[in-house]
């Protein structure tokens, strides 16, 4: 007697998923190539300036856009680009949950947690504002308004899916948010002897207006210890207050992520259209992170994949960049993010001298 034969549609739908996961390899495994080179780059930078100024991410975006000026990848490419640039940002959204402890937030203390919320939620809405004065698109006002007013880069590959960014407007913002953090970084130093600031007060200011946590360091450790302690503590509270803006994007602009040319083809309500399925995983991994379900151990090396998926991303984001877009609004957001990285400047000055 001979054994039965799968269905044909069994083998059908196989055979599908087996050619749709062949025709991503080829965009993904160049993504992931230009991810190593990066890499390596900012090992090289760590070696010899013991801090990266640019970080993988930054440039994982430059060689992406480096490749695109000269080659335009064709539909063999394209496929995996863009399941890199999107399905992969969003997976590492989702890790990113498991960095968030509340209890950390809450000894921090209330009183600098109030200050540090409430700097991170006036820069916000000032940043969008000057953005939008000088005429960017919204999409792009607030990509440069969480950048910063949270935490750079990072801030920017979170919120991006949320409310449907593009591209263009995500290469934009990073590139030049990026060139004027390095600036803060070499400058701000400069500030102790100006200023007469002590190692506290310079630690805090450190941690509310440098964009990255690497970059803190860079920035607080030619001044000593106590501003290196300081100045991560204050940007680590300031980092977790991405959680509810993401939350609150995801919530409140869901008319960002839907096309308007796009008609409603069904009244049938869809929990993902209020909340992305992403912010769901957060969510629920930052509770797990929260209730001790999730071990803090786990917590580094979902870090680790969360950010080596950013800068896989970002390189597919680079590969798909128009340029000339670039030159377009490149002036308006250096104006942008200069002006809300002065104000930020200001009101941290203030904050300093009230908890120092």
């Amino acid at each position: 007697m001979s054994a039965p034969k799968k269905p044909a549609a069994t083998n059908k739908g196989w055979r599908a998923v087996i050619a749709r996961i062949g025709g991503l390899m080829p965009g993904i495994g160049l993504s992931v190539v230009i991810t190593l080179v990066s890499l390596a780059v900012q090992y090289l930078e760590e070696r010899v300036f013991s801090h990266p100024y640019l970080e993988a991410l930054v440039i994982a975006i430059l060689l992406g856009m480096a490749i695109r000026s000269a080659w335009e990848p064709n539909a063999r490419w394209r496929a995996g680009i863009a399941f890199s640039a999107k399905q992969m940002l969003e997976t590492a959204v989702v890790l990113l949950g498991a960095t968030i402890s509340y209890s950390a937030i809450a000894a921090s203390g209330l009183s600098l947690i109030a200050a540090i919320v409430g700097t991170v939620a006036v820069i916000l809405a000032a940043s969008y504002g000057i953005s939008r004065l000088l005429g960017l698109p919204v999409r792009l006002s607030i990509l440069v308004a969480c950048g910063n007013s949270v935490c750079g880069n990072s801030a920017i590959a979170a919120i991006a899916p949320v409310i449907g960014a593009d591209g263009d407007d995500i290469v934009s913002s990073i590139s030049f948010t990026a060139v004027l953090g390095v600036v803060v970084v070499l400058g701000l130093p400069l500030l102790v002897p100006l200023l007469k600031l002590s190692p506290s007060q310079y630690g805090i200011l450190a941690g509310l207006t440098v964009y990255a946590v690497p970059q803190v360091l860079a920035a607080t450790v030619p001044v000593g210890l106590i501003s290196t302690q300081i100045g991560t503590l204050v940007k680590l509270v300031r980092v977790l207050t991405l959680g509810p803006i993401v939350v609150c994007f995801s919530l409140f602009g869901s008319a960002l992520r839907k096309d308007a040319a796009r008609p409603v083809t069904s009244s049938r309500f869809n929990p993902f259209q209020l909340v992305p399925w992403f912010i769901i995983g957060f969510l629920v991994l930052a509770a797990l992170r929260s209730f001790e379900i999730l071990p803090n151990s786990a917590a580094a090396p979902l870090l680790k994949v969360a950010s080596l998926l950013t800068v896989v991303s970002m390189a597919a984001l680079g590969l798909g960049v128009d340029v000339g877009v670039l030159r377009r609004v490149g002036g308006k957001v250096t104006a942008a993010v200069t002006l809300s990285l002065l104000l930020l400047l200001f009101i941290s000055l203030g904050i300093v001298h009230l908890f120092a």
